[in-house]
């Protein structure tokens, strides 16, 4: 089984390789990128995809950190809570006073 999940990992980075391979081969034109203020800048076109995807990861997980911090904080809380529920209902089958066992009957 580990070959075959092997496998299909490989043959996935494989086929992501070639596509971009592919996508880089078929767009080599270049492209001029204006900025503000009149800079410019020209570079070839799969390279601005890229860059503008890559940027685009950046920015949506910046977008994503804080909300992946509350839910730590949370997930911590609600373990530390139940870690002392545990602990305070063990005390107190602790403090109970055991039944004594009837001999002779």
């Amino acid at each position: 089984m580990k070959q075959v999940a092997w496998l299909f990992k490989w043959l996935l980075k494989a086929a992501i390789f070639f596509t971009l391979f592919a996508f880089a081969l078929n767009n080599q034109g270049d492209v001029t990128v204006r900025f503000f203020f009149g800079q410019q800048w020209t570079g070839p076109l799969v390279l601005v995809v890229l860059i503008a995807f890559a940027l685009g990861l950046v920015i949506g997980v910046l977008g994503m950190v804080p909300r992946w911090w509350q839910h730590r904080r949370a997930a911590y809380r609600a373990q530390r809570d139940a870690a002392a529920a545990l602990a305070a209902v063990a005390a107190a089958d602790a403090d109970k006073p055991a039944v004594p066992t009837i001999h002779g009957i």
